[in-house]
């Protein structure tokens, strides 16, 4: 079956149908608008993403079942990124006439399963047809206390900037898909990664299937350690320049510092130079950067283990506006890119 002998609502029938009932949820799918109720004293969180298909993703690399994970993870992240809960979320989808059903099918059953896992409710959105390929948009809308939201404007010269979990993997594998780098067959990835990318590949699970920081966000904002926070979803260095520039400062950031995974070194081994540009620069890591005291590194190091996640500092906060990297012997890293914008070729 294809969405025309369906139509638009029919589908929507069809996804109403595997929502499950969720807690402060008045009314859901199916009315003018979604009616729900925050838990006292607390303040609404509300963020949007859209994903384009020949932008965002290509349909031969990424299955329906993980595009609508992702389609919500990148949601999530923002409201993790703030130290906020998760709680609802609107889908709106521009979709081809000639899309399969059972496409949309195993899209939403992603989708949905990314939702059980973060506490979310699908209470709504909107259906239409597409010319061009494949559009997501996703409205998330969290809650948390005002006094624990963490914002990108509250970092100090002298705080550590820290960011959690690995950089650069799932650059590295769209580096690979996209065949603008390939590495010899001698080392983990082999050179012809589209054709022999396994569905388990680690750096593949990275860029198809993300995991937002959520519990960690709400923990770190919940301890008052940190004093800015943002995830990256545009590169280290694009990311945390937003954190700059509201908080009016600049920062140092050193290559030995970055996390980098035991599949992203042993892909790119024996490449004669080592690519630190896809980990500050590349983009889709969704991690957190914050930044914290120094002196409560043990502090922050502990929280990030409870929740099962390692973290690292990876640079300084600076009175300085501008936003560097340092190699090892403490020369400047020259980027060919600061990171991922839409509107600059």
């Amino acid at each position: 079956m294809n969405l025309g002998e369906v139509g638009e609502f029919g589908l929507i029938s069809r996804i109403a149908a595997r929502v499950a009932p969720s807690e402060g949820v008045v009314t859901g799918i199916g009315d003018d608008a979604a009616v729900t109720a925050p838990a006292p004293g607390m303040q609404l969180l509300t963020s949007t993403d859209m994903l384009l298909e020949g932008v965002h993703f290509r349909r031969d690399w990424h299955d329906p079942y993980r595009l609508g994970r992702k389609s919500l993870a990148v949601s999530v992240s923002d409201i993790a990124a703030m130290g906020g809960i998760p709680r609802w979320a609107l889908l709106s989808l521009a979709l081809p006439n000639d899309l399969p059903l059972a496409f949309v099918d195993t899209f939403t059953r992603g989708f949905l399963s990314l939702a059980e896992e973060h506490g979310v409710a699908l209470i709504g959105g909107d259906t239409c047809a597409s010319r061009n390929g494949l559009i997501v948009s996703v409205t998330i809308m969290g809650e948390q206390a005002p006094g624990l939201i963490v914002r990108r404007s509250g970092a100090r010269p002298g705080d550590e900037i820290w960011v959690s979990g690995t950089l650069g993997d799932a650059a590295l594998a769209l580096e690979l898909l996209e065949g603008r780098l390939t590495v010899p067959r001698s080392a983990g990835t082999p050179s012809n990664y589209p054709e022999n990318r396994e569905e388990n590949d680690p750096l593949l699970s990275r860029l198809l299937d993300p995991v937002p920081r959520t519990r960690a966000g709400r923990m770190l904002a919940e301890s008052g350690l940190v004093s800015a926070m943002i995830d990256i979803s545009d590169g280290l260095l694009a990311d945390f320049g937003h954190i700059a520039e509201l908080s009016a400062v600049g920062g140092s950031i050193f290559l030995d510092a970055l996390p980098l995974s035991p599949p992203f070194r042993d892909a790119v081994q024996h490449l004669p130079d080592f690519p630190y540009h896809l980990a500050l620069a590349g983009g889709e890591d969704y991690e957190l950067a914050f930044t914290a005291l120094p002196a409560d590194r043990k502090k922050i190091a502990d929280l990030m283990k409870t929740c099962g996640i390692d973290a690292a500092p990876v640079g300084i906060v600076t009175t300085q506006p501008d936003i560097t990297a340092f190699t090892a012997d403490g020369t400047h890293y020259h980027l060919p890119t600061s990171g991922f914008n839409h509107f600059i070729p």
